[in-house]
């Protein structure tokens, strides 16, 4: 009996010693999703725009704060999945830019149609994903600064190949080249739910969000993007690719910029080759929020979304509550401060229990 009384003794020394080998459920378990002090922020912002903000409080209203999330959202997903991997990318922002930039050039200088131009515009996105993602893992020089060389690079091609090809920082309207129409379709169209009308890329938005969520969770790549982000020379030593790794989560960026970018081209059907700077910030910070660590190993796809619909409700309540929209930065400024407080506050209370 003594015996028996001792080995469970034992047996639970062992476990309250080892938190992986513990079974947490209900309020516990809730707590350490890394998404959930963003959910509690989302309900209070949610909460605090409806009550200020009558105007606030109708479906067209919800319909256009998701179409300003799923197009931050769709960024910040994938440089959410990157800052797992324990990357960052500085360039995400000017890149939707350039992918834009690029197809419509092609198809109007080369009289392409709307979609080989399009696809051959995804071809130099990863491309440009790719280079990023080579440089830092063969030289080990900092992500920050590698994709920090890339924006100013880009940046600057986008001004000056524009002006040099057409004469004005604008590029023409493609509206008039073939397979427009359904290349709009597709990229930047709209759906009725009743009598409220909802942009195409709020399910783009969706679909992508599951699909991260399944391979995160579900998937033996998944587990790699985590594993690098936490101790990339452990997970070297079990046999993780990380180089491999970490360039397809760049190439991953670069996807989710070209998508964007090719909803801003389809859906104003010019481009202006300057715009797209400082959005690099909004996809991180949106990140951050969801709950993506900044040193990397923790984040989710959920939480990407629950960041871009915060950074969405942000936006568009402080125009449906009549304030000056000089005000939407410091509240994001707020935001993110008190999303890093309470992150880091809720890892400390769950360490070791």
């Amino acid at each position: 009996m003594s015996t028996a009384v001792t080995a469970d003794e034992s047996r639970e020394e062992s476990t309250s010693g080892d938190d992986r080998l513990r079974t947490h459920t209900g309020l516990s378990k809730l707590i350490r999703r890394p998404e959930f002090a963003s959910l509690l922020g989302f309900i209070s912002i949610f909460a605090f725009f409806l009550s200020v903000a009558p105007a606030f409080r109708s479906f067209e209203a919800f319909a256009t704060t998701l179409y300003a999330s799923s197009t931050l959202g769709i960024v910040a997903l994938a440089v959410g999945l990157l800052m797992i991997g324990g990357e960052f990318d500085l360039s995400s922002g000017v890149a939707v830019t350039t992918a834009a930039l690029a197809a419509t050039m092609l198809n109007y200088n080369l009289h392409l149609n709307s979609w080989v131009g399009a696809f051959m515009a995804l071809g130099i996105s990863l491309a440009i994903g790719a280079l990023n993602g080579y440089l830092v893992t063969r030289t080990g020089i900092e992500s920050f600064l590698i994709t920090l060389a890339a924006f100013l690079m880009l940046q600057g091609l986008n001004l000056a190949l524009t002006k040099f090809i057409t004469g004005q920082v604008a590029t023409p309207t493609i509206a008039d080249m073939e397979g427009f129409p359904s290349a709009r379709k597709v990229f930047a169209g709209t759906f009725n739910i009743g009598d409220v009308t909802l942009n195409v890329t709020v399910l783009w938005w969706i679909l992508f969000v599951a699909i991260a969520s399944f391979v995160l969770f579900r998937t033996k790549f998944g587990n790699w993007i985590t594993a690098v982000g936490g101790d990339q020379d452990a997970a070297r030593a079990v046999g993780v690719p990380v180089r491999r790794v970490k360039i397809l989560l760049f190439m991953g960026v670069g996807f989710a910029a070209w998508f964007v970018g090719m909803h801003t081209l389809f859906a104003f059907d010019s481009i202006q080759a300057g715009q797209g700077v400082g959005n690099e910030f909004l996809y991180i910070i949106a990140a951050v929020i969801g709950g993506c660590a900044m040193t990397g190993g923790r984040g989710t796809a959920v939480g990407t979304a629950i960041g871009a619909l915060i950074f969405g409700l942000t936006n568009q309540g402080i125009v449906y509550a009549g304030w000056n929209p000089d005000w939407f930065k410091f509240f994001l400024g707020a935001t993110l401060l008190v999303a890093v407080f309470t992150n880091t506050s809720f890892a400390k209370y769950t360490k070791g229990r």
